[in-house]
């Protein structure tokens, strides 16, 4: 019998695993010592492989929808971070401070790809805009995002160092393979398409080398004992009000500007997504390590709850084509 969509995947329940594991059995001394540096080649060939998958003929294909893409830039940009700071008073009761800078990192990321264009196409939206929209997301958030942290967050943890720094990292250790594996896509296109399969899991592997990296960091500076579990149930709050806020606001502006049903659909999926494989390789280069575990666990829990809430809204909008087009 098919897993029920509210349950968590495999990526989620292997996440779990992995900060359990780092939590009981952290690497410490010489161990931590090499993840570290094993973790750098790891997000590299991450964002290679990222860049090698991007499919310059989809993004082509979407790329006049200028008022679509505008908006869910918008969103993922500008609307997400203000709604963290504006609604700061109210939420950040409900977390620890350490937590509530995790709230805002999430607020500045990029929109995640593969969920977002795999819900539009559940819910029948434009596909190709969507291609187009996500990626360029992912590209324009290797130069926005370390911006708005050094705006955002300025007061928190490696973010205290010179912005420019922190681009100049971004663009070394994410920029530059990504660039490096789209040039290389003609040769290696088929060969990723190919095996895909077999690929997903070495770009999910990565990223729970770092997420482990991360944890055993900040268990050993003592991350758990900072975090009470009222403040883990809080977050689940602050998570889900974001997540209700700006599907509210994307469904209702999309509707008011008058775009079609399935311009509607991109921009509700591709404007409320939040991207885990991003997020945690950029805070991972931005942050000092023992702050980069709490930073990246509330982007854990709304990953799981986007997936969630947008699997049953994708659901929705897919039983609401046959009267729309009768």
């Amino acid at each position: 019998m098919a897993r029920s969509r509210l349950l968590p995947d495999n990526f989620t329940l292997a996440l779990l695993a992995t900060v359990s594991l780092a939590s009981l059995l952290p690497a410490t001394g010489a161990l931590a010592a090499g993840l570290e540096r094993a973790t750098v080649g790891v997000v590299a060939l991450l964002f290679f492989m990222h860049g090698a998958k991007l499919s310059r003929e989809a993004v082509l294909a979407g790329i006049g929808h200028w008022r679509l893409h505008l908006l869910v830039v918008g969103s993922t940009f500008a609307l997400f971070p203000v709604l963290g700071l504006a609604l700061r008073p109210l939420l950040a009761p409900l977390v620890t401070p350490e937590l509530y800078t995790g709230v805002l990192f999430l607020c500045v990321l990029p929109a995640t790809v593969q969920s977002a264009i795999a819900f539009t196409a559940v819910a029948g939206g434009d596909m190709a805009a969507a291609v187009c929209s996500a990626s360029a997301s992912t590209l324009l958030g290797i130069f926005i995002t370390p911006v708005l942290v050094g705006a955002v967050l300025p007061q928190a943890g490696s973010a205290e160092q010179d912005v420019l720094a922190g681009i100049g990292r971004i663009m070394l250790q994410l920029m530059l393979p990504f660039v490096a594996g789209h040039l290389l896509r003609p040769w290696i296109g088929g060969f990723m398409a190919r095996h895909a399969a077999a690929l997903k899991y070495v770009d999910q592997g990565s990223v729970l080398l770092v997420v482990y990296t991360a944890f055993s960091a900040a268990v050993a500076g003592g991350l758990w004992k900072l975090l009470p579990l009222p403040a883990l149930a809080g977050l689940l709050v602050v998570c889900a009000v974001l997540l209700g806020l700006v599907l509210g606001f994307t469904t209702w502006i999309a509707r008011r500007l008058g775009f079609s049903r399935e311009d509607e659909i991109t921009i509700v999926f591709c404007g409320s997504k939040k991207s885990l494989v991003s997020g945690v390789p950029m805070a991972k280069v931005l942050f000092d390590s023992e702050a980069a575990g709490a930073i990246v666990l509330p982007l854990m829990v709304f990953h799981q709850l986007q997936l969630m809430v947008c699997a049953v809204l994708a659901q929705r909008y897919a039983r609401r084509v046959p009267a729309a087009v009768g």
